[in-house]
């Protein structure tokens, strides 16, 4: 078949079959973002063109933006499909350099074309091309690598029939998933090759499911025999391997608390008596409480990044730890057991191997014990009171109206300690936040995505001034592409969250709240938060206070659901009141300082890391 580079790797995209958890088959790459520039808008545009009838091109407005969206398919479809988006050369595709860093950190899919200078130089240098003296072959591209789990450039339209194969087998390996960069040349997208029309029959990818090695299941079946204390830590791996209803049955058969990580929210319905509540710094005390009492932790799925961690002091230092994980690279961290395997393969062969061995009636007690206490503790910050409304309070209003369907996000900032420590979930899989890279601007892009793929409730992401001001553009993106979402807007004058690190260490208040800040005005300039959402396509619904919240909230689902475009609440919150999990996280706090508090500041630091586990075993 006679075709361009560009027209074979759209042929090939439509090939790219799924199968999702309810065994149906959908799109892999559901639909493409693009922005055209010089760079792709003649080769991969005119072959997206010859297809918009089976393919959905949504238009961006900020290369970043969109691409944060293609991100969010990835996470609100638990991996099971791909966003796509692509670029010009030059500055389009360096703004999708930080969506790379956000697919990459919390191991999503994402696929990335960005365009790329000409292989045949002729015209060098050309419109947006960055020269390297010492290297013609280098370009600004060239930045996704450090951020992208494969990367290619094609230089040569053949070169597709190796390289395909590896893009696959990275967006669909529960091991291996990450970003993927093609970059294209456009002299080389606009070239033609004779391509084997077995390139483009269908494949539907199906989810691989590793089964552990024989030696290490029962290995690590001795090591749970041996505990009086056991701990179950529930990580995204366990979303994605649709391993939720089995994590939830290991546990109740083998009497085992759980608790879960960022990633691995909302895995476990909240009520359940063998549910601890989240771990770490945005956690709960009473998770934590069982995690520094734990003698072996059952790490499934998860990265056991520094939140999670609380930056390694939330474990007892006696504790051993058996990380049960797809990716070898994640389960022998820290001296973990290694127990490599899909998690819903990996927990049934445990289940099998332990039999009727429970842990202690007791110590499985003291998770519904400990969470009801945290609970207390979380309703009674939910309490209306005097003053600006509170995070958790805004959080209380959204959670008590959503439904076990509904799907609930943020990124940065202080409401993700919020969601992450406060919400209770009653259905699975329905949070997404975004904190293996904390992107500021992602609740909006990513709720663009998330709207396009989760479509069985409503899309409701949180934020905050400062992430609203970041990177909104993806709203007019959203409301014009007809995809709804509500967008609450919480307006704490300024970046909050650093500002209470930066005093909470020792700091002067500087350059985060507006107060703080240098301005050529007595009054300085306010953002009127609604006009400009309305100004962007979006139905806006100001709150006054918090009793106002749950009416504007009801009213904005209503629009997000009926009207097709994204309804935003904005609501004036409290700049200093946040919900304290009574965990340790370590930040680089100077040695040398001219102010007493930092000093002192430094002496705690350096108490938390005489605590920290380095090494288990």
């Amino acid at each position: 078949m006679k075709l361009t580079t560009a027209q074979a790797l759209v042929r090939w995209m439509l090939a790219q079959r799924t199968e999702l958890f309810d065994g149906s088959h959908a799109p892999l790459f559901p639909g493409v973002f693009a922005i055209f520039g010089h760079g792709n808008v003649l080769g991969l545009g005119n072959a997206l063109e010859e297809v918009r009838d089976r393919v959905p091109v949504w238009r961006g407005h900020n290369e970043q933006g969109m691409a944060l969206a293609a991100v969010g398919i990835g996470k609100a479809s638990h991996r099971r499909q791909v966003g796509v988006a692509t670029s010009s050369i030059g500055p389009g595709a360096l703004n999708m350099v930080t969506a790379a860093g956000v697919a990459h950190a919390n191991r999503l899919p994402l696929l990335l074309l960005p365009g790329d200078t000409f292989t045949g130089r002729a015209p060098d240098p050309v419109l947006q091309q960055v020269e390297h003296f010492h290297d013609p072959t280098t370009t600004v591209n060239d930045a996704f690598r450090a951020v992208s789990r494969y990367f290619d450039r094609i230089t040569r339209p053949e070169q597709l029939l190796s390289t395909l194969p590896q893009v696959a087998r990275v967006l669909t390996d529960p091991a291996d998933c990450g970003p993927v960069t093609l970059a294209l040349p456009q002299d080389v997208q606009a070239e033609s090759y004779d391509f084997p029309s077995a390139l483009f029959e269908p494949v539907v990818h199906r989810p691989l499911r590793q089964r552990p090695d024989l030696h290490s299941l029962a290995e690590a079946a001795s090591a749970v025999r041996s505990a009086s204390r056991p701990l179950l830590v529930l990580g995204g791996g366990v979303r994605y391997s649709g391993a939720a209803g089995r994590a939830l049955r290991f546990a109740e058969q083998h009497n085992i608390p759980i608790v879960e990580t960022t990633a691995g929210r909302t895995l476990v319905p909240h009520e359940h008596p063998l549910h601890a509540g989240p771990l770490g710094i945005t956690g709960s005390t009473s998770a934590n409480v069982l995690a520094g009492e734990a003698d072996l932790v059952i790490a499934v799925g998860t990265r056991l990044q520094d939140f999670t961690t609380a930056s390694w002091t939330v474990f007892s230092p006696d504790a051993r730890m058996i990380s049960l994980n797809a990716a070898r690279f994640d389960a022998v961290k820290h001296g973990s057991f290694a127990l490599v395997a899909d998690a819903d393969e990996g927990l049934r062969e445990l289940t099998d191997v332990l039999g009727s061995w429970q842990a202690p009636a007791d110590w499985a007690r003291r998770a519904l014990t400990e969470r009801t206490k945290w609970d207390q503790h979380i309703t009674a910050l939910r309490a209306p009171g005097e003053g600006l409304p509170t995070y958790a309070q805004v959080v209380g209003v959204v959670n008590d109206v959503s439904g076990p369907t509904d799907y609930v996000m943020t990124a940065s900032g202080g409401l993700p300690g919020e969601l992450i420590g406060g919400w209770r979930a009653t259905g699975e899989s329905t949070m997404d936040v975004e904190y293996g890279f904390s992107c500021m601007g992602y609740e909006l892009a990513g709720a663009w995505g998330a709207a396009i793929a989760h479509t069985d409730g409503v899309v409701t992401t949180l934020l905050g001034d400062g992430s609203y001001l970041m990177l909104n553009s993806e709203l007019f993106s959203a409301a014009f592409a007809g995809h709804g979402f509500v967008a609450v807007v919480c307006d704490n004058d300024g970046y909050a969250v650093i500002h209470r690190l930066q005093t909470g260490q020792g700091g002067a208040g500087f350059n985060n709240l507006y107060p703080d800040c240098t301005t050529g005005h007595t009054e300085p300039p306010r953002t009127d938060f609604a006009a400009h959402a309305a100004a962007m396509g979006c139905a806006v619904f100001p709150a006054e206070s918090l009793g106002d919240l749950e009416g504007a909230y009801r009213k904005a689902r209503e629009v997000a659901a009926g009207e097709k475009r994204p309804a935003v609440v904005v609501i004036r919150t409290h700049p200093s009141s946040w919900t304290e999990a009574g965990a340790w996280w370590e930040v680089g706090v100077p040695e040398v300082s001219h102010r007493a508090e930092i000093t002192a500041a430094r002496d705690e630091v350096l108490e938390g890391k005489a605590k920290q586990v380095r090494y288990l075993g």
